[in-house]
């Protein structure tokens, strides 16, 4: 049983397999019609459950158009309107859906309930997101950074503002990887300390968001105020003098790269100048969703890795 829980449920061998699967899939689909099927359909027969519990626009999308490119169909169900949100346990939900689909992907607030599904299922369990981590945003990332012509290894990431959950899945990739992150955060918003540690080295926080971007290769930020958080003025506060602009941008390599997860607030964490600018790579990132859970579903069927 596979269960994609956290990038490092794949470990660095499978992390790259599923990198060099999707970038071939990709490929091979160039020109295609997005409805159109790959040619081999490797889950055909197959059906993914989704679980909401947090809204979505890329994870409800990416993932319904992969499994369906991949041959198979997908139950989008929310969390509001099944057994799930009227008290029925997790390990109960777990237990039913294994007796009617194939695999399970779940984007939700408590990591906890994420790993209660993985324990009770029977078929494979996907992270969609939760408050502790988000794999499948990174695996995203990690295939447009590749895209760019830059090697993982010995890659300096930049990271920009809160120390959420993206923060804390970018990390648990350099360690795999093999690149280095240094995160500016504000006081009072810092990733864990756990989370650094367990980077062996790769990692590290600053208080000088000019000190982070020095000699960047990709510049990284993403919304400070999460969903289902209070838009609080004192959060916002602390954080504009983390934004990124295009003097703060300059400060990083000169073929550096910007990339932002979405949804984005303009004027809050990054300017119009950025992230429309020549060096911002949003939207092959968003689309990379799509072909980075292609092969993560293919990965937890154990046909790559």
């Amino acid at each position: 049983m596979r269960h994609f829980l956290n990038l490092s449920d794949a470990g660095p061998d499978g992390v790259a397999a599923m990198l060099a699967d999707a970038l071939d899939r990709k490929a091979a689909r160039a020109g295609w019609r997005k409805g159109r099927p790959d040619t081999d359909a490797p889950l055909a027969g197959h059906v993914l459950a989704m679980i909401f519990e947090k809204n979505s626009t890329r994870t409800r999308v990416s993932f319904d158009m992969a499994i369906r490119q991949l041959g198979g169909t997908s139950i989008v169900m929310e969390a509001g309107q099944m057994q799930l949100g009227r008290g029925e346990s997790v390990a109960d939900t777990a237990r039913v859906l294994s007796a009617y689909v194939d695999a399970i992907m779940i984007r939700t607030d408590d990591h906890a309930k994420v790993e209660a599904m993985a324990h009770y299922a029977s078929v494979p369990v996907i992270n969609g997101l939760t408050d502790a981590s988000h794999p499948c945003q990174i695996m995203a990332d990690l295939l447009t950074i590749l895209e760019s012509g830059k090697a993982l290894p010995g890659l300096k990431v930049a990271w920009l503002g809160d120390g959420n959950n993206v923060l804390a899945s970018i990390v648990e990739a350099a360690s795999l990887m093999q690149f280095d992150v240094v995160a500016a955060c504000p006081q009072g918003f810092q990733p864990e300390e756990d989370a650094i540690v367990r980077a062996s080295g790769r990692a590290r926080i600053v208080a000088d968001p000019r000190e982070a971007v020095e000699g960047a290769d990709i510049v990284i930020t993403d919304t400070w105020i999460s969903m289902g958080q209070a838009h609080a003025d004192t959060k916002l506060t602390a954080m504009m003098p983390y934004q990124v602009d295009e003097a703060l941008m300059a400060k990083a390599k000169p073929d550096a790269k910007f990339l932002h997860c979405l949804p984005a607030h303009r004027g809050e964490e990054v300017t119009d100048a950025v992230i429309d600018g020549p060096q911002s790579l949003i939207w092959a990132e968003a689309e990379n969703r799509l072909h980075a859970q292609k092969s993560i579903l293919r990965w937890c069927f154990g046909q790559i890795g």
